[in-house]
């Protein structure tokens, strides 16, 4: 994979409110630290194009982009200890 291609999560990843098949930019490699599976380093954009998160996932988990898959929209809700964000206001 290169830098800076969008990408595709094979699997969902609560812990960062994504779900599988959502998309990213892989914009590093990070290996690691302990003899495991390398990661990527991947950053997520909402539907206008504005940095949401930057995330480190293991290499098995992206997958490239191909011609016969179609985009979606999804909301992307998160919480935190203080109130909870669903990508305009807070709630």
């Amino acid at each position: 994979m290169e830098l800076y291609q969008r990408v595709a999560l094979n699997q969902d990843f609560p812990e960062y409110h994504l779900k599988q098949g959502d998309i990213a930019t892989l914009i590093d490699t990070i290996p690691h630290p302990h003899q495991g599976e390398d990661g990527y380093i991947l950053e997520v954009f909402n539907a206008l194009g504005e940095s949401i998160d930057t995330v480190i996932v293991p290499k098995s988990a992206v997958s490239s982009l191909k011609a016969n898959e179609i985009l979606s929209v999804r909301s992307f809700v998160t919480v935190n200890s203080s109130s909870i964000y669903d990508g305009e206001t807070k709630i």
